[in-house]
C-alpha cells in the first residue's frame, strides 16, 4: 500500500490537530506517568488497531525509555506473559477496555482494577493517553503513514 500522505504532510496542513494531540499525549507523562508506561500502553492500542507505523514509532520511543526487549515483544499477550507488574497489567487492560470499547462501555471490574492501581489524577492521565494514541492510529491508518526506520 502506498502511503497517502506522510506525518510531516499531516502537520503542515493539519499543525492545530498536532498540537491538539500533542498536548493530550503529553498530559500523561506531565501528570507524573512513567514514560515507560505510557509508552507500553502506546504500543499495545497500536497492535490493537493495527497501525504499523504508530507501533514502530512508539516501539523505538519505549527502547530508548528502557523498556526491556522481553515486554515489548510479548505486549500482545500479557496476560499469559508473566513480566508485566500490576501496575501495568492495570493500565494494559484499561488501554484494551478503551481501544475496544464496546456498546455496555467500561466493566466496573476494569474500572476497580485501574483505580486500585492508580490515583484519580494517574488514571485520568492515562485515560487521555489512551485516547490520544487511537485517535493518532485513526490517523495514520487513514493517511497510511509509512512506518519509520
Amino acid at each position: 500500500m502506498e502511503a497517502r500522505m506522510e506525518l510531516t504532510d499531516f502537520e503542515r496542513v493539519a499543525p492545530a490537530a498536532r498540537a491538539a494531540l500533542t498536548a493530550l499525549s503529553k498530559a500523561a507523562t506531565d501528570n507524573g506517568l512513567d514514560k515507560a508506561l505510557v509508552e507500553l500502553i502506546k504500543i499495545r492500542a497500536s497492535q490493537i488497531n493495527g497501525c504499523a507505523f504508530c507501533l514502530q514509532y512508539h516501539l523505538q520511543l519505549a527502547r530508548k525509555a528502557g523498556v526491556p526487549q522481553l515486554k515489548l515483544d510479548l505486549a500482545a499477550a500479557w496476560r499469559e506473559a508473566g513480566v508485566y507488574t500490576e501496575r501495568e497489567m492495570a493500565a494494559l487492560q484499561w488501554t484494551e477496555s478503551l481501544t475496544g470499547i464496546s456498546p455496555l462501555g467500561v466493566s466496573d471490574e476494569v474500572y476497580q482494577t485501574a483505580t486500585s492501581a492508580f490515583a484519580e489524577e494517574e488514571l485520568a492521565a492515562l485515560t487521555a493517553a489512551v485516547v490520544a494514541i487511537n485517535a493518532w492510529n485513526r490517523i495514520a491508518i487513514a493517511y497510511r503513514f509509512t512506518p519509520p526506520v
